[in-house]
């Protein structure tokens, strides 16, 4: 105990802290050595999140740095967290995370069978403790004693950069960056079941849901956008390699191609966990688990877009103010995750030095994808306007017969709306476009460049 009180006055004090407090902005750290072991972690008890990995990693590198001649590690708050303010509400986000951390049990093994010294199961983390000293707060924490000499010197690792990390969007391009840059020199990870990648890189226990998901939803899921996320974002390119046993896609391995060097966009030395977005979600009516679910699903890029269309019609409140903004927001994930991964691909090709021609001849087709996205729009304002209440559609359709005649709209066409109700073919146009303007102003079917890509994508080659 004594040595775990007074953990953070010591680090406060050492010379060393305020050296690296002072070191120039511009000069990189130096990478993260993550033991092959800690590359695949199964969770058995919880999953781990976007979230919880990134600061899992942190709170190593803090560690690394520290020392092994340590038992117990300390950090200012805002070196580990950013985007919360430690206030009352913000703290219990925080307690959440340490105490996942400490209560997680995950299995410990590297992506190539017997290449890692050891295999164990443990806690991600032995203790958590937050505590404020002279006004400001500090983290506190352990590991397991089985664990310390591996993690912080281990004899066979990952160098993995940090800058990179504090970018990634998803668990599963995470750990598959984690896991790719490993074999970066050898240009191929390991073969793996399909089985075994399916937890290592969604970060969830097996149970008998995920036991029976078929591959080709993991693979468009989970696997379509981790390859993307990588590609876009580090230093590596990777590939899928399918291997089948008869007809059925049995193994799996990625091939990895480092990129030209390039500069890229450094943050700052350490960069903490970015909890903001969990922190604003709370703030429009969705709670952080509900969040943190959708973030580790669909990615934080995705969640943020979300969040931008959830405050838009919240303050917008038409045809009336939205009772369910959880509700809300997942509806719009899949579609916002599709325009991520559309994106992300897009970048990797422009990284990898699409040829202008090419691209050139995707924009003399960008008018039938026009077409086929505003098909596809108006169809889903049709079943927003549909999963109104009966009394909600007439009040609807009153307000548009209004509208109809302050246009002077045909008498026919306003009189099909009385009869027939706002489906008939001669109305629905009109109620798509009323409602659509209103409830998502007057660019409502002006796609963006991100969504016609994600409409190419699923052209045929």
């Amino acid at each position: 105990m004594k040595q775990a009180s007074s953990a953070p006055r010591g680090r406060q004090a050492e010379p060393v802290d305020k050296t690296r407090a002072l070191a120039p902005a511009q000069e990189p750290d130096p990478p993260l050595r993550k033991p092959v072991n800690t590359l695949a972690m199964v969770p058995k008890s919880q999953k781990i999140t976007t979230l919880g990995r990134k600061s899992w990693n942190v709170l190593l590198r803090e560690a690394q740095n520290q020392g092994l001649e340590k038992d117990v590690f300390s950090a200012p708050f805002t070196d580990v967290i950013k985007g919360l303010d430690y206030d009352s509400k913000d703290h219990e986000l925080i307690k959440k995370h340490l105490r996942s951390m400490v209560s997680t049990t995950v299995e410990w093994q590297s992506p190539t069978t017997g290449e890692g010294a050891f295999w164990t199961v443990c806690g991600l983390l032995a203790h958590a403790k937050l505590s404020k000293i002279r006004g400001q707060v500090w983290v506190e924490w352990s590991y397991a004693v089985n664990m310390k000499q591996e993690l912080l010197e281990p004899s066979v690792f990952a160098r993995l950069s940090m800058e990179i990390i504090s970018q990634m969007r998803s668990h599963a391009g995470m750990a598959l960056y984690e896991i790719c840059t490993r074999y970066k020199d050898i240009g191929r990870t390991s073969r793996q079941s399909w089985h075994w990648w399916r937890p290592v890189l969604m970060g969830r226990p097996e149970n008998e849901k995920t036991a029976k998901m078929e591959y080709r939803i993991f693979k468009r899921d989970c696997l379509r956008l981790a390859v993307a996320e990588v590609c876009a974002i580090t230093d590596i390119d990777v590939e899928l390699v399918e291997h089948k046993s008869g007809r059925f896609i049995d193994e799996l391995q990625f091939l990895i191609r480092p990129k030209p060097q390039r500069s890229l966009a450094l943050s700052q030395r350490d960069e903490p966990v970015d909890f903001e977005s969990v922190a604003r979600a709370g703030k429009l009516g969705v709670d952080d688990k509900r969040a943190e679910a959708l973030i580790d699903e669909f990615g934080n890029e995705a969640f943020a877009a979300g969040l931008e269309a959830l405050e838009k019609r919240i303050t917008t409140a038409f045809p009336e103010p939205l009772r369910d903004p959880f509700r809300y927001l997942k509806s719009l994930m899949p579609g916002e995750a599709k325009l991520v991964v559309a994106k992300k691909e897009r970048e990797a090709e422009e990284a990898d030095g699409s040829s202008l021609a090419a691209r050139q001849a995707q924009a003399k087709r960008q008018a039938r994808w026009a077409e086929e996205w505003l098909r596809r729009r108006r169809a889903t304002i049709v079943e927003e306007i549909s999963a109104f209440s009966d009394a909600e559609q007439a009040a609807l359709s009153s307000q548009l017969l209004a509208d109809m005649k302050s246009r002077d709209v045909h008498p026919s066409i306003r009189k099909r709306l009385e009869t027939s109700g706002w489906k008939h073919d001669l109305v629905v146009a009109e109620m798509v476009r009323y409602y659509a303007r209103g409830a998502h102003g007057d660019d409502w079917d002006k796609p963006t460049s991100e969504q016609l890509l994600a409409i190419a994508s699923e052209a045929p080659a």
